[in-house]
């Protein structure tokens, strides 16, 4: 990556305006670009941002970007635009609406970031990463979506809430699509290296994995009016860090899957490893045959949406 790093961050609701935030605080980047519908609104959140950075000690400067072509130079973008859930609605109802607008920002991404990494979180996730992987014409390692780290967050808390000791020491571990097929892995889950199987019982456990697959609807239905965010945002600047850092660590990300767990030109949540590269290795882990074959039904779930763009001839039709 280029000296002085650069991140893109397009949407500036409560999301993207966050994700652009914590980048500024932590000083990961020297410059963050904040691209979305409303200049004089990027502006003034870039504006205030960068003023909190100095507050911070930190050298990062957040600007707002007049048009496509600010995106220029980026070493990730971080695509956030879309619209969010709202009570009631499935990950699934937002499928036509959020790909026109991840397709419009997919073809910006070609023209002006043609070396970029590109990150999506717009929903439904799996789906949109797709859409950005098939119009960006990116390397699968180039384009990754988070969601496995937010899914792994939300079964440690609720893990936490269990046990009521542990916290910050609890590795969960999700695969799978970001939605109701996720596939929480118990088997791979420990608290300070402690099988969490050794800790709970099979009823407790079973309770935990349910609650994590509806963690983002639990919060839609209180919020009323919006999606989560904090904790999106976070688990999207950990990725950003990990590649900006080059520090190799593994998480689980959606990406293209290549001949991975006996799957291709399909993206899922897997394990993967994160550097400068992006998504630079898919990590093969063992799983037991009910663990496949709940794998199996959130691939094919993704697949039934993709299928559904395809049959719209989505892909035929200008953004």
């Amino acid at each position: 990556m280029a000296k002085g790093k650069k991140v893109t961050v397009i949407g500036t609701g409560n999301f993207g305006s966050t994700v652009a935030f914590i980048l500024a605080m932590n000083g990961a980047c020297h410059n963050v670009l904040l691209r979305g519908r409303d200049y004089n609104k990027a502006k003034g959140k870039a504006l205030d941002m960068s003023q909190a950075a100095n507050a911070a000690r930190q050298h990062t400067v957040v600007r707002a970007a007049k048009g496509p072509e600010d995106m220029a130079d980026s070493d990730i973008v971080v695509i956030t635009a879309g619209a969010p859930r709202t009570p009631g609605m499935s990950r699934d109802d937002l499928l036509t609406k959020n790909a026109d607008i991840v397709k419009k920002y997919s073809e910006e991404i070609r023209e002006y970031a043609p070396d970029a990494v590109v990150i999506v979180v717009s929903n439904p996730l799996d789906v949109m990463t797709y859409v950005a992987q098939k119009v960006t014409g990116f390397p699968r390692e180039r384009v990754l979506g988070m969601a496995g780290i937010l899914d792994a967050a939300r079964m440690a808390h609720f893990i936490y809430e269990k046990l009521e000791y542990g916290a910050g020491q609890i590795r969960a571990t999700v695969m799978g699509g970001h939605g109701d097929t996720m596939v929480p892995l118990p088997k791979f889950t420990t608290v300070a290296g402690v099988p969490i199987e050794d800790l709970l019982d099979a009823e407790q456990i079973g309770e935990i994995v349910q609650k994590t697959r509806t963690g983002g609807a639990e919060i839609v239905n209180l919020l009323g009016d919006g999606s989560a965010y904090y904790a999106p945002a976070k688990s999207t600047a950990i990725m950003v860090e990990a590649m900006l850092r080059d520090t190799k660590q593994i998480h689980s990300c959606a990406i293209m899957l290549e001949n991975d767990y006996g799957y291709s030109g399909i993206v899922s949540g897997v394990p993967v490893m994160i550097g400068a590269g992006g998504g630079e290795e898919v990590i093969k882990m063992s799983l037991k045959p009910l663990q496949q074959e709940r794998f199996a039904k959130s691939v094919a779930s993704v697949q039934e949406m993709v299928d559904k763009l395809y049959e719209l001839k989505f892909f035929d039709k200008e953004a």
